[in-house]
């Protein structure tokens, strides 16, 4: 497993390195996260750890989350992410602490978060369809998709229109990972880290840092 720790996003802010160049970056609050369970081939079938994020309150949280947390030694926990590991990932305990620290030395990561929900939307914003003519007998279909379950040009296993089709739906509120971001800085004393660049999702959002996969550390 590369370095994974759970956060979440602050807001943006400018950082200037020490050529004195300013970065557009994003300030992540994460951490520390407690191992709640390490899985291995012999009793799970494959390799991964999990880590929680925070408390939740008792009366929020259910009896089977209470005592798998109680087994780490630790409340019921806000958040709950697993990750696969590999030969060659560095060994966790269970009751162990991920924080920021693991990050002083790893210069790209990963982020996965939610995009911004913005509710239902036309193809032309969601998909940015050009909309039918603007003269020529267009009335009051200018913005429309124009054909949808045609037999010809959406050829399939029926008349239906296929999985997929670009139509108008919810726009947002999706997992999106951006990577190979730079990892500019990192606050130990107060769990911050400092990423170039936007990352998904709105201020207070959930998300999960980790190590990049085509960049390394």
């Amino acid at each position: 497993m590369a370095i994974a720790i759970l956060g979440r996003k602050v807001g943006m802010t400018r950082f200037y390195d020490e050529q004195g160049v300013c970065h557009p970056c994003t300030v992540v609050q994460a951490g520390p996260c407690t191992v709640l369970q390490v899985k291995s081939d012999e009793t799970d079938g494959y390799r991964a750890v999990q880590i929680g994020l925070g408390v939740r309150k008792p009366h929020r949280a259910t009896k089977p989350m209470i005592g798998h947390a109680a087994k780490a030694g630790v409340a019921a926990p806000e958040a709950v992410r697993e990750f696969r590991q590999n030969d060659g990932d560095p060994q966790l305990d269970v009751g162990g602490q991920i924080t920021v620290s693991d990050f002083s030395e790893v210069r790209w990561v990963d982020v996965t978060g939610t995009t911004k929900g913005k509710g239902f939307a036309g193809v032309m914003k969601r998909h940015n369809f050009g909309g039918q003519p603007a003269s020529h007998g267009t009335e009051r279909k200018h913005r429309s998709p124009g054909s949808i379950a045609s037999h010809a040009t959406n050829r399939g296993f029926s008349g239906r229109p296929k999985k997929g089709k670009r139509m108008a739906g919810q726009l947002g509120n999706t997992r999106c990972t951006e990577r190979n971001l730079r990892l500019l800085g990192v606050d130990a004393e107060k769990n911050l880290l400092l990423i170039r660049g936007a990352i998904p999702g709105a201020n207070g959002g959930l998300v999960t840092v980790r190590t990049s996969r085509t960049k390394g550390a």
